[in-house]
């Protein structure tokens, strides 16, 4: 950073600075793991030489923590793709299921937006969608925060719930279904011409809720590209311009991907598989009748605790899915409460 002319180029020495600071934060954090490691042996043994029985609930959670900071540090290695460190932009599609899917799509917003919250990470709404009766046809957020985009790509995919329809007077069970669809916010300038007859721009008043987050006095901006069938919005922005700036940088990455997806032999890649929002084709469920159960159909992991799952804790999938990417092994099927 005292090299001379080194905050010539404001873009490159921000970037720098910032992966110094995480590489200090990485090192910071292995050195007290180290000192709560020694410290844990210290308290084991101090107990065993005084048979001192009360230690105990210090000593578990002294290791609790310990354990908790160690998974949070592996995840953190885990995280090796190209865009991992990029803010994520997350869109979720209300699919087959009417009203319930999407119910079922605001209930995976809020879902997100709390697994945000406990992170320190920041949600901005880009754009909303309401449905007819009830619940989101579909929305779209930026998640900015520290290695966003490498722990959201776990989440690309069809989500399937299974529960007792609160829209059935009869009471009947329901399959609902959402589509999942993640992208880093590639911000840096892309590569890709897009040909202007291969677009059509349109402009829309705002619409939906989306709370404080929403503009609903500027001009909403929908891109489609003709060739890839790719569909963008914006509706967040103060100005019509600042719409369709973004909505064309989010159209960037999105044909930036696929054009490296193409060059893949498996398209498994950045943003996954595109897949019917249909049976079959889920990546997860979530059941909530007549028993509680959220699983990975890809990983193997799973947990008897939905609530919390729905309330944001899914850290332990976002886990089990970089270890499968890493290693190529499914977990155990009971690795939640």
């Amino acid at each position: 950073m005292e090299e001379p002319g080194f905050w010539n180029d404001p873009e490159r020495s921000t970037r720098l600075v910032r992966e110094a600071k995480h590489l200090k934060d990485e090192v910071d954090t292995f050195r007290e793991l180290e000192q709560e490691y020694e410290d844990i042996q210290t308290m084991i043994q101090m107990g065993y030489e005084e048979n001192d029985a009360s230690l105990i609930p210090e000593i578990q959670e002294m290791l609790d923590h310990f354990s908790e900071t160690l998974e949070k540090m592996r995840m953190k290695l885990l995280l090796s793709g190209e865009y991992d460190g990029y803010d994520a932009i997350l869109r979720l599609n209300a699919g087959a299921g009417g009203t319930e899917s999407c119910d079922w799509c605001s209930m995976l917003y809020r879902m997100y937006c709390r697994w945000a919250e406990k992170k320190g990470f920041k949600v901005e709404v880009l754009d909303y969608l309401d449905g007819d009766e009830a619940g989101i046809k579909s929305v779209t957020i930026q998640i900015s925060g520290e290695n966003a985009y490498g722990y959201l790509r776990s989440e690309h995919g069809v989500h399937r719930l299974v529960r007792i329809s609160p829209f059935n007077a009869a009471g009947k069970r329901q399959t609902s279904f959402v589509s999942c669809d993640v992208m880093p916010d590639i911000k840096e300038d892309i590569d890709i011409e897009i040909n202007p007859d291969d677009i059509r721009i349109d402009t829309y008043r705002s619409s939906g809720a989306g709370g404080q987050h929403i503009n609903k006095t500027s001009s909403a901006i929908r891109i489609t590209h003709y060739p890839t069938g790719i569909v963008v919005t914006c509706q967040n922005e103060r100005s019509q311009f600042q719409n369709k700036d973004k909505a064309m940088q989010m159209l960037k990455a999105k044909l930036y991907m696929l054009k490296q997806q193409e060059n893949e032999e498996k398209i498994s890649g950045i943003r996954g598989e595109v897949k019917d929002i249909a049976w079959g084709n889920q990546i997860r469920s979530y059941v909530l009748q007549p028993y509680t159960m959220v699983k990975d159909h890809r990983t193997g992991a799973s947990s008897g605790n939905a609530g919390a799952v729905l309330d944001g804790d899914i850290d332990l999938f976002i886990s089990a899915y970089l270890r499968w990417l890493s290693t190529g092994e499914k977990v155990s099927e009971d690795t939640g409460e």
